[in-house]
């Protein structure tokens, strides 16, 4: 063999030496994407994506190593929630994620009937239309609820028992999440009937719109406010706790975020918890199985959170047997 020849058969056989790695990479399979479809913003998800982050751990799946999660925020706007969900399907992710909010749930199933969704709500799935039953959700939604308009009547329970002087009290509801906002403008009137309470339901879906609904409640001399189960509400925490001191009105929310912002009292389920549960069940579908054969998890636990701090700032005295049943108090 000339020498020539030699070389150029060496450098053929590096050159296909070299392509192996290459095709080898070529046809391993690509990272499956998770879309997020969330209904605030990533700072107020937070704690959700950390909990979700952990589920998917415990099934093998770590964001970055051997999934993408790729994120859609509404920023407290229930009207951007549909395109965010046609982005994603159109990005074709292999599922998607709702941590919050029921209109974002919605959203994304109307925004596909083959994509897997893994919902966290506080509503009943199946009075809200997501799945045909708990047990068997059927089609490609399943996913995990939070105790939280459920416990309303309770919340206006405790919030009389705390103040018993007030007669009149309100609820504030949000009209662009109609699946929860109806759902509670049925429960709460029915309870306060039963503790002898006039109630008054107000709306609010707009920052704007919160210093008209204190206004309202001065005028219809409300003496306690109960904030309805509701994403936007949530992630308005601050600004309603310090509103409600402002206007020394006692106020309850479903959110312990309310709570620890300086609100009086919250009453609710763990959306940690939903969240981490929601994880799991996205790993699980990643691994193969379906939403379908997955019953939808429901998280019992609640808890009572009292910031005596803004107890004794509105001159409430807290009940010892009330103290007694908290979960945690804030002083």
């Amino acid at each position: 063999m000339k020498r020539r020849e030699f070389i150029t058969l060496l450098g053929g056989a590096a050159a296909s030496c070299g392509s192996w790695p290459r095709a080898a990479h070529a046809q391993q399979p690509a990272m499956p994407v998770i879309g997020l479809l969330g209904s605030a913003t990533a700072d107020w998800y937070a704690d959700r994506l950390r909990a979700f982050r952990e589920g998917l751990g415990e099934t093998g799946y770590v964001e970055g190593r051997n999934v993408t999660i790729d994120y859609r925020w509404a920023e407290g706007r229930n009207d951007r929630l549909p395109p965010l969900a046609a982005e994603l399907v159109q990005q074709q992710v292999a599922l998607i994620a709702t941590l919050g909010n029921t209109s974002s749930a919605q959203a994304a199933k109307a925004a596909t009937s083959t994509i897997p969704i893994v919902f966290r709500i506080a509503a009943d799935p199946v009075e809200v239309g997501l799945v045909a039953s708990l047990a068997r959700p059927g089609g490609n939604l399943t996913g995990v609820t939070t105790l939280g308009v459920e416990v309303g009547p309770k919340q206006l329970a405790l919030l009389h028992e705390l103040v018993p002087a007030a007669t009149v009290v309100a609820l504030l509801i949000n009209p662009t999440n109609p699946a929860l906002a109806e759902t509670q403008s049925r429960a709460l009137p029915a309870a306060a009937r039963t503790l002898g309470l006039t109630l008054h339901v107000l709306t609010a879906s707009t920052d704007r719109d919160f210093d008209a609904v204190f206004a309202s409640l001065a005028q219809l001399r409300a003496g306690a406010l109960v904030i309805g189960v509701d994403a936007f509400f949530n992630s308005r925490s601050e600004r309603l706790a310090a509103l409600a001191a402002r206007h020394a009105l006692p106020t309850v929310s479903a959110y312990q975020e309310f709570t620890a912002a300086g609100g009086l009292m919250s009453y609710g389920g763990s959306i940690v918890a939903s969240s981490r549960q929601a994880g799991v069940y996205a790993g699980r579908i990643l691994k193969g199985e379906k939403p379908a054969d997955l019953p939808v998890m429901q998280s019992t636990k609640v808890s009572l959170v009292i910031n005596l701090k803004t107890a004794k700032a509105l001159g409430l005295n807290v009940p010892i047997t009330l103290q007694a049943a908290t979960d945690e108090v804030i002083e």
